[in-house]
């Protein structure tokens, strides 16, 4: 099977951590897709940071839509909930879902019989889930989190590295959970809410909040 040309959508640090994440696929001998990194597209090439690698940035978002044969999938390297929910809206409506394949790492473990991984998602190396779990349409879950059983991740949700999602939560669309934070069983966090790093969600959070602290408080 050929390999697929694979841009990737920002280029930033977690763009270039969505290229190793396919590179680990690609080399991975019980997988059976291949990718070939293309190059990162950004939104806007004049907003170059300089922690981006501006070396291997092919353009704006113009450049996909006048280069659509140099491509085969798109991935979003935007690592932050609020804009990878908005850039995931604007680019799904432009070219559809069938572009984004799903990345699960190969030393990401959960039931894929029981699970929902939904086109987009990126679940990276270390992942423990369990079973009945929901990762909606571009949900990216980093290294080392834990997820229970019956947990739904909403739409472009960032879950960040050594998170633990405890059994039963509900987390909406473009939620932001901070590094190493905990979120108890049962519990639903609303649309576009952030939970600081470290914090710990005893209760429900309503959407367009920010949490922090242990118990986790509105600020």
């Amino acid at each position: 099977m050929p390999r697929k040309r694979l841009v990737i959508i920002g280029a930033g640090g977690f763009a270039r951590e969505a290229r190793l994440l396919a590179a680990d696929i690609t080399r991975d001998p019980g997988n059976d897709r291949e990718y070939e990194f293309a190059g990162y597209v950004i939104s806007d090439t004049s907003q170059i940071g300089p922690t981006d690698s501006d070396n291997e940035i092919l353009g704006d978002f113009d450049w996909l839509r006048d280069n659509r044969q140099k491509f085969d999938c798109l991935a979003l390297g935007i690592g932050y909930a609020a804009p990878r929910l908005r850039v995931s809206r604007q680019l799904e409506a432009e070219y559809g879902p069938d572009l984004w394949p799903s990345f699960v790492h190969p030393t990401a473990n959960f039931d894929r019989d029981s699970c929902l991984v939904g086109h987009g998602v990126q679940i990276c190396s270390g992942v423990q889930g369990t079973v009945n779990l929901e990762f909606q349409p571009f949900a990216v879950v980093h290294y080392g989190c834990t997820v229970g059983h019956e947990t739904v991740i909403g739409r472009a949700c960032a879950v960040n590295p050594g998170a633990n999602i405890s059994g039963g939560v509900r987390l909406g669309d473009g939620v932001l959970i901070g590094t190493g934070a905990q979120v108890l069983q049962y519990l639903e966090i609303g649309d576009n809410t952030i939970v600081g790093a470290g914090a710990v969600v005893t209760r429900p959070l309503p959407a367009d909040v920010t949490a922090v602290g242990v118990p986790a408080r509105i600020r």
